[in-house]
């Protein structure tokens, strides 16, 4: 597959070890590139290399406690694209070891991570099957670092498809069990100030590696995390929640007029009231993102399909700050776009992806 025409496929199997060497060394200067990226930001932030290995070898007990297996697969990442087993753990813990660690100092009052998520339910689809999408608006060297992963026979548990970025255990996707999850990126007065579980990574994969909604949400409640985060998990049968995470605590939402919709800010009223949302001073488009898209697809009166779906997440009002993002400066020399627009339909374990789709809105299919 070209560069242009989409992300590469990198389809693992076997014991998790196996599975990380597969990974690694299907697309080693990818997982090379995401290391290169993560340290580049860290160092802009005055994080030096030996800190952010100390880091990285500080959050090892955690993921061993959380899934031991999942410390293994990164090893086997490492083996695979010959990089280290520190490099694998700041790409898969990227979001907490940039903005939390103290040595960041005002950091972390430069956040600008965006993404718009959408759901829409089974009797408001055209197709009548389950809609989940989503818009990653990230640095625009992602688009050269991200892969679908396809991960099958995976002890026991249902195999996955996902988008990702190189060298991760996952970030968004669906399982053969039609879970399909997806998240948006939140922040709160309440973050980086308790001990915490397990990064926000590994929480995801560990939701889509559940076979029933029920289990992949008491996991999320039993879970303490060190920042707030947003996800959105459906299941293709026909139901959807979304959940605003803060560290300490979960707010929950249901679709309304049979759509869900989620962009950067606090949308629950308990959570309004209880937290203070700090992601609002710098990425105050949110507020916007999530009104259009919402009225887009209420638009469609019940009958939305997947153009009408595609339309909502290229809406360009506000460019380059819109729900389709155009490359535009961020934080620390840095340049932030909508990397990929997702399309899922987990009943048809289907999935579309377009590589920059402000260049072209190009979707490659994909199949679990």
């Amino acid at each position: 597959m070209s560069m242009d025409a989409g992300f590469p496929l990198v389809e693992v199997s076997g014991s998790p070890y196996e599975r990380g060497v597969q990974h690694g060394r299907a697309v080693p200067s990818r997982v090379q590139g995401s290391v290169a990226l993560y340290r580049d930001q860290l160092a802009r932030r005055g994080v030096s290399v030996a800190t952010t290995n100390m880091l990285a070898r500080n959050v090892v007990p955690k993921i061993c406690a959380f899934d031991e297996t999942y410390f293994d697969e990164m090893k086997g990442i490492a083996h695979g694209a010959g990089v280290s087993i520190e490099d694998v753990i700041l790409v898969n813990c990227r979001t907490e070891m940039m903005y939390g660690h103290a040595a960041l100092g005002a950091a972390r009052a430069a956040l600008d991570d965006g993404c718009t998520g959408l759901i829409v339910m089974p009797a408001a689809s055209e197709t009548g099957r389950l809609i989940h999408a989503h818009n990653w608006d990230w640095r625009d060297a992602c688009v050269d670092t991200g892969i679908i992963l396809k991960v099958k026979k995976n002890g026991g548990r249902p195999d996955m498809l996902m988008f990702t970025e190189a060298g991760t255990l996952g970030r968004h996707g669906f399982n053969e069990a039609g879970l399909s999850l997806s998240g948006n990126f939140l922040t709160s007065d309440r973050d980086y100030k308790g001990d915490a579980d397990v990064p926000l990574g590994l929480i995801r994969r560990k939701m889509l590696e559940n076979e029933s909604m029920t289990s992949a949400m008491r996991m999320l409640f039993e879970t303490r995390r060190f920042c707030s985060n947003n996800l959105m998990l459906a299941h293709a049968e026909g139901e959807a929640v979304n959940f605003e995470c803060a560290p300490d605590e979960v707010f929950w939402i249901t679709p309304e007029d049979n759509i869900l919709v989620h962009a950067n800010h606090w949308i629950s009223q308990p959570a309004r009231a209880k937290l203070v949302d700090l992601g609002l001073a710098t990425t105050p488009d949110s507020i916007y993102r999530q009104r259009r898209v919402t009225e887009t697809l209420l638009a469609a009166n019940g009958k939305i399909g997947w153009e009408v779906v595609k339309n909502a997440l290229a809406d360009e009002f506000g460019k380059p700050e819109a729900v389709l993002s155009w490359p535009s400066q961020a934080p620390h020399n840095s340049v932030s776009c909508t990397v990929a627009t997702t399309l899922m339909d987990p009943g048809a374990k289907t999935m579309w992806v377009a590589r920059k789709p402000y260049e072209s809105r190009n979707f490659i299919e994909y199949r679990l």
